[in-house]
């Protein structure tokens, strides 16, 4: 009786798991739903440590931040991220997203339509890849989010808020706040150090390597004695450099716990630079022999400080270093690091080049490759050049210095420990630093006594190098004038010729870097009579300025060109700015009905240059009384209107000349 019960029960579970399994097969598993997301949701908002989600189109706006490459930090757009990875188009999609921890630094990057910014850490990180569902993972269809308002419930997407997990025995719940960790404070001060020399490196005595003649000897360092600045006292002084941020920074090793996303009002502004000293800024570090170890950690912990100083930022100045020694090289370029602290640690990472201090060749290099688009210059930016030389170059300055302040390059140049009186007879080019520098007022030129006093140059240099306004150097011949054109528009030109005329007009201007702060175009016709075209501050972009003139109407009649020179400085020059240059190019074809002495005399003395153009039968004495002095750099001739275009070169080249040949103090 006890084997039937037992055989019986055995039946039964037998024939339950058969059933079991057949209605297990009957059921259909649910569909996986992909959850939708919009493009400005962060990926530190969303709770899964891992998840399949739907990107919309358009996602490539730069309005949607992303901070890092290939690993991104959690306060990026998702979508946007993955846009600039690659894994996913403009036109949107699916893909998959792994959280991974924080990183000590995101690096900044361009791809696929996407700036990503750099950033020093960030407590999470995450990676993006095709939206594939891996086999054996469970994927959310709908996303935990870090607070019960999603923005990716605008996407039509079911969301679920965040529950608060369960304490865990013998910790405290924390809120949502920013909280200052006890026993710490946050960072103070400006000025940062660079790791201390090794002893054994930096303070023993070497023996010199022989150097060529006028180079200074390379000087064993200097013992022990000297102390670079410490901070000690600071509490993060145990822990290397350190990072300075803003207050209001949330840094989790500054001593304090973010417990919630920033808002991109907090954290935008940090990273974009301090508005009030947008410069492109180079600076031209010596790594000579003769510098030695210790005096080049100084200047690397002098170029740290600048960077400190400087609130370096896309909206703001913009940082590289070139060194040089017997060649120059590109440490990075303008849009390498885009905030202080990158810059700081790339600064340290320099190791010295060694060989002669050929400063003028470093100019050169400086000039042909360091400002260029590619190596992030802005374009509306000024060019600035800091020269760093222990005592004297090698080499002679001049002329790249003059080729690198007629390309718009503000030149300061500083000089530590220059040439004392027993030394000056090595020195290949007295006064160096005067024919080197934008100007010679003493604005541009810093002189150092010592090595070890080199921090105290800080504050002034950062002062001046965003003085923008004193900037002389970045006015160059394209973009610091009032241009007047004062056209012959008399009968015996004729439509065709007139047509020819406004053409040669068009390409003078088009040499110009044109804008409300740059070059201005204004045009004059006349005839017996004057009429003004447009004024200086009429058109403001160099398609429209070249648009204007392509439309100005053949007028006909007399030839009073004295009268229109009258006109011009009443309608065009007295509306000039104080800070530009003023140009007044006339073209005539014929000799002038009044008198042009008086007018021409005018226009002198108010400071206005005039280039006098003449075609077939202007009259060369009137075209010598109308130009500025000398009148073979100011007067030109053509015998057909159809040679007009061979004069552009010329006249721009003069132009050019003239303003690069005036005084530099």
């Amino acid at each position: 009786m006890k084997a039937s019960v037992i055989e019986m029960f055995l039946v039964l579970l037998v024939t339950g798991i058969h059933s079991n399994k057949e209605m297990t097969k009957k059921m259909k598993r649910p569909k996986f739903t992909v959850p939708q997301i919009n493009c400005d949701v962060k990926a530190g908002k969303i709770i899964n440590p891992e998840f399949v989600v739907k990107c919309p189109a358009g996602c490539q706006d730069p309005k949607y931040h992303v901070y890092g490459t290939d690993v991104y930090a959690s306060y990026s757009s998702v979508c946007a991220a993955a846009v600039h990875s690659g894994v996913l188009g403009n036109s949107g999609g699916k893909i998959l997203v792994q959280k991974v921890a924080g990183q000590s630094g995101y690096k900044g990057s361009y791809a696929n339509g996407v700036q990503s910014l750099a950033l020093p850490r960030w407590r999470e990180s995450f990676v993006v890849s095709e939206g594939k569902p891996q086999k054996g993972v469970t994927y959310p269809s709908a996303l935990t989010y870090s607070s019960a308002k999603s923005p990716a419930a605008k996407a039509g997407e079911t969301t679920k808020a965040y529950q608060k997990p369960p304490s865990v025995p013998g910790t405290t719940a924390q809120p949502v706040t920013l909280m200052q960790v006890p026993g710490t404070s946050p960072v103070e001060g400006t000025h940062t150090t660079l790791p201390k020399p090794a002893p054994s490196a930096d303070f023993t005595t070497s023996s010199p390597r022989p150097q060529p003649v006028g180079h200074r000897s390379q000087e064993p360092d200097l013992g022990s004695t000297t102390t670079y600045p410490s901070s000690k006292n600071s509490p993060c002084a145990d822990r290397g450099d350190t990072d300075l941020w803003k207050p209001g920074l949330v840094l989790l090793d500054a001593g304090f716990v973010p417990k919630e996303e920033l808002s991109t009002q907090s954290l935008d502004p940090m990273f974009q630079g301090d508005p009030n000293c947008k410069v492109d800024l180079s600076f031209v570090i010596d790594g000579s022999s003769s510098i030695g170890k210790r005096r080049f950690r100084i200047q690397k912990q002098f170029l740290a400080d600048i960077a400190q100083a400087l609130d370096i930022g896309p909206a703001g100045p913009l940082m590289g270093v070139v060194q040089y020694g017997d060649n120059p090289a590109t440490q990075f370029n303008l849009k390498t690091h885009t905030n202080s602290q990158d810059l700081k640690t790339a600064i340290e990472k320099i190791t010295q080049r060694g060989g002669l201090s050929n400063v003028g060749r470093a100019i050169s290099f400086v000039t042909k490759n360091f400002f260029s688009k590619a190596n992030g210059n802005r374009g509306g930016a000024p060019n600035v050049a800091v020269v760093m030389v222990d005592g004297w170059p090698t080499d002679k300055v001049e002329e790249a210095s003059r080729l690198a302040r007629e390309s718009g390059i503000n030149i300061f140049f500083i000089t530590i420990e220059g040439a004392v009186e027993n030394e000056k007879q090595y020195v290949m080019e007295p006064n160096f630093a005067n024919k080197a520098v934008c100007r010679t007022n003493g604005f541009y030129s810093l002189t150092v006594q010592s090595w070890f006093s080199l921090h105290k140059t800080v504050q002034p240099l950062v002062k001046r190098v965003c003085d923008t306004e004193r900037l002389a150097c970045s006015k160059t011949c394209f973009n610091s004038a009032d241009i007047g054109f004062v056209i012959d528009g008399s009968s015996s030109v004729g439509t065709g010729n007139f047509r020819t005329v406004l053409q040669f007009v068009a390409n003078l201007s088009k040499e110009f870097e044109i804008s409300e702060t740059d070059t201005r175009i204004g045009a004059v016709q006349y005839t017996y009579e004057q009429r003004l075209e447009f004024g200086f501050d009429t058109y403001s972009t160099k398609p429209d300025v070249l648009n204007a003139i392509k439309t100005v109407g053949y007028w006909s009649g007399g030839t009073s060109t004295g009268a229109a020179i009258n006109f011009a400085l009443e309608q065009l020059f007295k509306k000039s700015k104080p800070n530009k240059r003023k140009l007044m190019i006339l073209i005539t074809d014929g000799r002038s009905y009044d008198n042009i002495q008086i007018p021409a005399m005018a226009a002198h003395h108010k400071g206005v240059i005039t280039y006098a153009i003449g075609i077939v039968w202007a009259a060369q004495d009137e075209l010598e009384v109308i130009a500025t002095h000398p009148a073979k750099d100011h007067a030109f001739f053509v015998d057909e209107f159809d040679n007009l275009y061979k004069l552009v070169p010329t006249v721009i080249q003069n132009i050019c000349t003239e303003f690069n040949s005036r005084p530099r103090n």
